[in-house]
């Protein structure tokens, strides 16, 4: 076969016209390739062959029976109707939109025919209603004993795509193989043709499952070129060289005096290696992980404030305007005295003050710029950027981040940060092409924080809970996951809260949520900051970046409808000074089992490490690290968290076929990329 006949349009296709080819390209598949990594869910049992009185209602099942009466109403709104029946029992086979003629042609009076559908049950009789399969007995042989399952695709039935999958199938017989053949055999795959063969005619049952042989092939071949296109990244970014970094030795000794706190020795570890990255002669893409409240964002500024002693600028991009106005104010404060020209760019700043801010960057007036968006507009220009960070970057799409390493060059050094402490299999996954540095200390660990679980109904409890925290001159936060009232949701919202614990507590609270206006939000922050506001009702818009060391208490209503990871990211707001913490989780009365797990989970533990490997297993992997906001996901077939054994096991053989191919490893596993689509991914590696 020719291999780019995988690529041709499914309106190619025998039996495939414009309407079924419109329905499918509806469902992302629009070429033949496509079409056979559209993974069947499950698979139809139809070899269950019971007599009629061992029949099980909602089970497919063929039996064998003798037509013996039509109905046929005159009432065209009715269904037509045929009594069949065997030794031990009789069953109702009915129709609708079917012709008489058809229905006498098909089940012939008083012979023997092979029927399978669902079993359904009514009015006291067993009935299979719009049969699967109907043959002659001769004919039984034709009738699949097992057959793949699809998501459905809206006007195609699953009868007209399992003929496609048929007619199509055997164009990739002769494809060449491109996995070494002795490691093929010592895992005992199938070939890439046999996998796909049996995936789509699966022989039992267990063929289709995730675990199957033929199943774990196709994963792994998506999991192997995932790790391929890493591989290839790392060694073309190699090979660019940029000017290295001019650091004075004595920066940390420098910087160290307008620090207010001691840096733990997980600090000092990270920014020795960020430093020499910066100070060598390679590009620096490196992540830095860190727990809430490790203290990444002083990392951040010592690598800043490197850059800037090397004579470039440097742009340091947040998700939001609060963490933006939040970063800016503390990068001021510990840099005030250091000559350092620092500013802010966001959106909400006046369009006259935007356009001063931008000529100064583009002239080299300012050395550090701090903003949300703004920093991705092509209006917005740098006269020598050289070093772009990136906070909680999983809140950034891959194009917006590719936008704003554009505005650089081969000397702009990259650093994403999250507060989000990635799992392994996700390190693998997604940041294979990058370093990978690791706060695991933190400059708090002498305080405590007791999580602690209530339902919602107990509120009077949890005033009372809250009137000890105030007389201990402690300051609170209260989290509801919605604005508004929702009857579909059944969620107290942020308002109503609001207006609830004006009523019943004695002091000054405070409302933000995501709607109101960015002055209101910071007029209210700052009161509770400055200790004016004892409570702050809020939206997740606190999630991350907050520092109020007073504020030692969390509340978060109806905690079940947040992930493991925004709780934790939630707590951390709190124990950030010298008393200890708590956070108290408010459950509704129909909380489910994972929620109960959610609590169990932050109770017995404060390492996020462990809670994103928590979250992990609970959640999936779709929405860990942001895919929502890339519009991307790395994996059709591969499930990280199910196949999470065939990353370690594609990872050595990507080293050993490196020894055996050498230079030519991209070549050999040409066709494996193109058909999971990462060849074009090689196009856009040097941004970053």
């Amino acid at each position: 076969m020719n291999f780019n006949d995988l690529f041709v349009s499914v309106n190619k296709i025998k039996g495939v016209g414009p309407v079924i080819s419109k329905k499918l390209s509806e469902k992302g598949i629009d070429n033949k390739i496509d079409l056979f990594l559209n993974l069947p869910t499950g698979a139809i049992d139809r070899s269950f062959c019971p007599k009629l009185d061992h029949l099980e209602i909602g089970k497919i099942s063929t039996i064998f029976v003798k037509p013996v009466k039509y109905y046929f109403p005159r009432f065209r709104n009715l269904p037509n109707k045929v009594v069949c029946k065997d030794e031990f029992g009789s069953i109702d086979i009915i129709f609708f939109n079917s012709r008489e003629n058809y229905i006498k042609q098909v089940l012939p009076l008083n012979d023997e025919v092979v029927i399978s559908g669902k079993v359904g049950f009514y009015k006291n009789k067993f009935q299979i209603t719009n049969p699967d399969y109907i043959q002659s007995i001769d004919k039984e042989k034709d009738i699949t004993k097992i057959m793949a399952k699809y998501s459905s695709i809206g006007g195609i039935s699953p009868k007209t795509i399992q003929k496609i999958y048929k007619e199509e199938i055997n164009i990739i017989k002769n494809l060449p193989e491109w996995h070494r053949e002795d490691f093929l055999k010592k895992i005992n795959w199938p070939t890439w043709y046999e996998a796909i063969y049996n995936l789509h005619n699966p022989c039992n049952v267990h063929d289709v499952d995730k675990n199957s042989k033929f199943y774990e092939r196709l994963a792994f071949d998506e999991i192997f070129s995932n790790f391929l296109i890493f591989s290839e990244i790392k060694k073309r970014i190699k090979k660019l060289r940029k000017k290295p970094k001019i650091i004075p030795n004595d920066i940390l000794s420098e910087i160290k005096k307008h620090i207010p706190f001691s840096l733990t020795n997980s600090q000092t570890k990270v920014i020795d290696e960020i430093l020499t990255d910066m100070s060598s002669d390679k590009k620096m893409l490196r992540v830095l992980q860190g727990d809430v409240g490790s203290g990444k964002t002083i990392v951040s500024i010592i690598a800043a404030f490197a850059a800037y002693k090397s004579s470039y600028q440097i742009a340091f991009l947040c998700p939001t305007e609060l963490l933006a106005k939040q970063h800016f104010l503390l990068f001021s404060k510990i840099l005030k005295n250091l000559n350092c020209k620092i500013q802010l760019l966001t959106s909400k700043i006046k369009s006259s003050e935007q356009t001063v801010v931008r000529e100064n960057l583009s002239k080299n007036n300012i050395d550090i710029i701090i903003g949300t968006h703004s920093l991705f507009q092509e209006k917005t220009l740098f006269k020598n950027l050289g070093l772009i960070i990136i906070d909680e970057q999983h809140k950034f799409g891959v194009q917006q981040r590719i936008n704003l390493s554009l505005k650089g060059t081969t000397n702009t050094d990259v650093l994403l940060m999250t507060a989000t402490p990635i799992p392994r299999t996700l390190i693998l996954t997604s940041y294979g092409d990058m370093d990978i540095s690791t706060i695991k200390e933190k400059p708090f660990s002498n305080t405590n924080i007791s999580t602690l679980a209530k339902s919602a109904e107990k509120i009077d409890e949890v005033i009372t809970f809250v009137n000890k925290r105030l007389l201990d001159h402690d300051q609170i936060y209260w989290v509801t996951p919605l604005i508004e009232e929702s009857e579909k949701l059944n969620l107290s919202a942020a308002v109503k809260r609001f207006d609830f614990l004006k009523k019943n507590l004695d002091v000054e609270i405070g409302l933000i949520h995501g709607s109101m206006k960015t002055e209101e939000k910071d007029k209210i922050m700052d009161s509770f900051i400055s200790g004016k506001i004892k409570i702050i009702v809020s939206t997740t818009v606190i999630e991350v970046g907050i520092d109020n060391q007073n504020a030692n208490t969390m509340i978060i209503e109806n905690c079940e409808r947040f992930g493991l990871s925004q709780l934790h990211q939630l707590r951390g707001r709190v124990g950030r000074g010298k008393k200890d913490a708590y956070c108290l989780l408010l459950y509704s009365k129909n909380i489910g089992e994972n929620g109960k797990k959610r609590i169990q989970i932050l109770k017995s533990s404060l390492d996020g490490f462990y809670i994103s490997e928590e979250d992990l297993k609970l959640r999936g992997f779709g929405d860990i690290i942001g895919y929502k906001q890339s519009g991307e996901k790395d994996f059709l077939i591969a499930d990280p968290i199910y196949h999470s054994h065939l990353f370690e096991i594609a990872k050595n053989e990507i080293d050993q076929s490196q020894q055996v191919f050498g230079n030519d490893i991209e070549n050999q596993y040409a066709n494996l990329l193109k058909i999971f689509k990462k060849d074009k991914i090689l196009n856009i590696i040097d941004t970053g």
